[in-house]
């Protein structure tokens, strides 16, 4: 009995280290409504390649929403802990988190390269080079080898080049950035603004990081918005509003429908610099209602299994269109059902994977 309380006691500040702090609500959902904004647009971009006739062009701007929410989150959950649970348990905690959805989106993306009914192009690759292909979207090293897929990073499941770049922040959070003064902090957070606009203005936007022509600039942009959402949680910059879930979705989509025009690299880049912190700021500030809450959680959950997992149908879509030539009402029609159909296919994934997963992963860790 003795011995039995004695692993208890030594087993205890072990568990509330790895316990998970409070979710902010409103966060968690404006996290789903950005993901699910990413789906229509990758919808959308396949059908339509003129961005200044896509009603949801700046829908790829949601990831830089993902980055400075993730600044923020990772500050506020590991900020007074990581020194005390180590740099080895921080990397347990995030690859538990991200890593399982990576590997089923590149088995996902795999089957869907394979057996894609639209499109022959799996018959021009070699085994050894899908292999490889596979085992680099797994292992996230950027292989931008496919050129009928515009030579992404990661061509079986195209969106895993942000969780590329999030891995490196988490690397360089977990070495040091954890640590640093709020003046060096500040003078980065500024400095890697400059260096946004100078990728926006080089680049016509803020658009890169998928392909490996433009590799560098996601590190840009992941850059700015992950320091950036530090500092809005390190100042306190918390804004105490009412305009609760609904009215910041409403705020997040606007930003994702502003129609693409010539200069439209400014008022992204302004989007990305002010209003995107201005929303995280907003979004930890407000009080979601009872009724709502199980609509954010809900929201939050889901919103990285749809993420992950969407692409094996964005690619199918693609080669679909250019085949069939759908008119605009049968589009909006497979449009929205294969929206929805793919919320259902990622609630599926959610709770007979990504969760089990996760929590069979953390209680064999706890108890380690």
């Amino acid at each position: 009995m003795e011995t039995k309380n004695l692993s208890t006691e030594l087993l205890q500040p072990k568990q509330e280290l790895l316990k998970s702090k409070q979710h902010f609500d409103i966060l968690d959902g404006l996290r789903g409504v950005a993901a699910l904004a990413i789906v229509v647009f990758h919808f959308m971009e396949m059908a339509i390649s003129d961005f200044s006739k896509n009603f949801i062009a700046h829908g790829f701007l949601a990831v830089d929403f993902f980055f400075c929410l993730s600044g923020f989150v990772i500050g506020y959950a590991y900020d007074d802990r990581i020194k005390k649970m180590g740099v080895m348990e921080f990397f347990k905690s995030r690859l538990i988190r991200l890593h399982p959805m990576v590997i089923l989106g590149a088995i996902l993306g795999l089957l869907a390269f394979l057996f894609d009914p639209f499109s022959g192009q799996a018959e021009t690759y070699s085994a050894g080079k899908i292999f490889l292909i596979f085992l680099s979207t797994i292992l996230m090293i950027p292989f931008p080898v496919m050129e009928e897929r515009a030579f992404n990073n990661f061509g079986l499941n195209a969106p895993a080049w942000s969780l590329y770049w999030e891995y490196v922040a988490n690397i360089v959070y977990a070495f040091g950035l954890y640590k640093i003064g709020k003046y060096l902090l500040l003078s980065l957070t500024i400095a890697s603004a400059v260096l946004l606009c100078y990728v926006g203005y080089r680049a016509s936007g803020v658009t890169g990081g998928w392909a490996g022509e433009n590799f560098w600039e996601g590190g840009v942009r992941i850059l700015y918005s992950f320091l950036a959402g530090l500092v809005v949680y390190r100042a306190n910059l918390i804004i105490k509003s009412k305009l609760g879930f609904a009215g910041l979705s409403v705020l997040l989509i606007i930003a994702f429908l502003v129609p693409y025009r010539e200069w439209s690299w400014v008022t992204q880049v302004i989007t990305v610099l002010f209003y995107f912190p201005l929303l995280v700021a907003l979004g930890a500030g407000a009080k979601v209602s009872q009724g709502l809450k199980k609509l954010c959680d809900f929201s939050g959950r889901i919103s990285y299994p749809l993420y992950m997992t969407h692409y094996l149908a964005i690619w199918m879509f693609y080669n679909y269109y250019n085949t069939y030539k759908p008119e605009t009402p049968q589009l909006t029609l497979i449009i929205i059902i294969g929206t929805l159909l793919l919320l259902g296919f990622a609630y599926l994934v959610m709770v007979f994977y990504d969760e089990p997963i996760r929590k069979y992963l953390n209680d064999k860790r706890k108890k380690g």
